[in-house]
């Protein structure tokens, strides 16, 4: 961590307050200590303005990419001031990674393409069969959110990948480095960055650390009126659902307000599955339990951003004809957790692709009444079978996190299945 004063109006904590024992030479004449003026103790943030314009002043202006919690305040900055043909929030990183590709081999120019590294396994195929040096030499910046980064607190899914990042950075041939938190610094990298891609027409990493960037709130929010948010609608979920079905929830928000409410209702949590990581992956997890557990109902609860994700599984579902799978898909139309960026969850008839690629019913429902009917509805109908709850975005200021382990949830998961 970078500790400059860089005289931004933010909350600061400056280390040179913490009391001691004031010695002679830190004395006045009436004995009174006094601070010497530490302002190398000082947090600097970078604001994501001053990132944007120098990444515009070095010829940057194409960005794609997938919202992190980390990147929230610079991805927040760029969905205000890109305009949509500049600025492409993909589907998932491979997606973005190879948009960026195709602007470059058209354009000349180098794309920018944003990231968790959670996504890292997502653009590893094209990043190695594509833009590489050896294959066809695509440069471009990325920049990737460093959750999980050694000692730093975070969740065990993010502890695996932030370890796990650097050596498979390099391993790929990706040159990388810390992006600094004053804009000083941050420009140095930037430069140093398209030096790299212009001599060595490869791509070039900056990783984010937590509280890199300075505060920026999204003005171009999802602007949703819809009479139940997601936690509202989950609980009418476990209001309709038996007693021996099967529940695989999908990372974010929803699995830690699943939990929470278990907690609530004073339920077992033994009938869930947290899908904590692998965005996109718990409908193919909820199949495989269907289709191993064919007397036990099994419900996928999908958020927007993770179905669209990896679409691709719908036809998987839908072909399978798994008579016990019920796939739920609660679309706020926006990312949620990672800073309300917005998915085109609204702008695509969920339900018409469910039914091309072979579920047995769709429907499509926003209040209470209308889920507890379709939950009715569905329950007689051999599935596979899919229902889209339009909510409204946010979450409670004060939800928690899973207070049980991974592996703790694992082992009476598998236990509840064997019933």
């Amino acid at each position: 961590m970078f500790l400059r004063h860089l005289g931004k109006a933010r909350p600061r904590v400056n280390l040179s307050s913490i009391s001691r024992i004031p010695s002679a030479a830190m004395t006045t004449k009436q004995n009174q200590p006094r601070q010497p003026p530490f302002s190398e103790l000082e947090r600097d943030f970078l604001d994501p303005k001053d990132f944007f314009q120098t990444l515009q002043q070095n010829s940057f202006s194409f960005f794609a990419g997938v919202p992190d919690s980390l990147l929230k305040d610079f991805c927040g900055y760029v969905t205000d001031h890109v305009d949509s043909k500049n600025h492409i929030i993909a589907a998932n990183e491979g997606l973005a990674l190879s948009l960026a590709a195709g602007y470059h081999l058209s354009t000349g120019r180098f794309p920018v393409v944003y990231l968790q590294n959670s996504g890292l396994g997502n653009i590893v195929n094209p990043l190695m069969s594509l833009t590489h040096q050896q294959i066809y030499a695509i440069p471009m910046l990325l920049l990737i959110g460093w959750r999980g980064e050694p000692g730093k607190k975070d969740e065990p899914q993010h502890y695996v990948q932030g370890k796990a990042m650097n050596g498979l950075l390099t391993e790929m041939g990706i040159q990388y480095e810390v992006l600094p938190d004053f804009i000083e610094g941050a420009t140095k990298s930037v430069e140093a960055a398209l030096y790299h891609m212009k001599n060595r027409s490869s791509p070039y990493a900056l990783l984010v650390r937590r509280q890199t960037f300075l505060n920026y709130s999204l003005k171009n929010r999802v602007e949703i009126d819809k009479p139940m948010n997601r936690e509202e609608a989950v609980e009418v979920i476990l209001d309709e659902i038996g007693a021996h079905d099967v529940i695989v929830g999908t990372t974010g928000f929803l699995s830690r307000e699943l939990y929470e409410l278990r907690v609530k209702r004073k339920e077992s949590h033994e009938r869930d599955f947290l899908t904590v990581g692998c965005m996109g992956h718990a409908s193919s997890i909820a199949l495989g339990i269907a289709l191993s557990k064919p007397s036990r109902s099994v419900y996928c609860l999908d958020g927007d951003g993770a179905f669209l994700m990896h679409m691709g599984a719908a036809t998987t579902i839908g072909q399978t004809k798994a008579a016990n799978y019920r796939h739920i898909v609660l679309n706020n139309g926006a990312h949620d957790s990672v800073g309300a960026q917005p998915t085109v969850g609204y702008s695509v008839d969920l339900c018409s692709i469910a039914m091309a690629s072979g579920y047995a019913a769709a429907a499509t429902v926003s209040s209470e009444d209308e889920l507890r009917k379709a939950l009715a509805e569905q329950r007689k109908v051999k599935g596979p079978t899919f229902l889209e709850v339009r909510i409204r975005p946010g979450a409670r200021v004060d939800l928690g996190r899973p207070k049980t382990s991974t592996l703790a949830n694992k082992q009476g998961f598998m236990e509840f299945l064997r019933i």
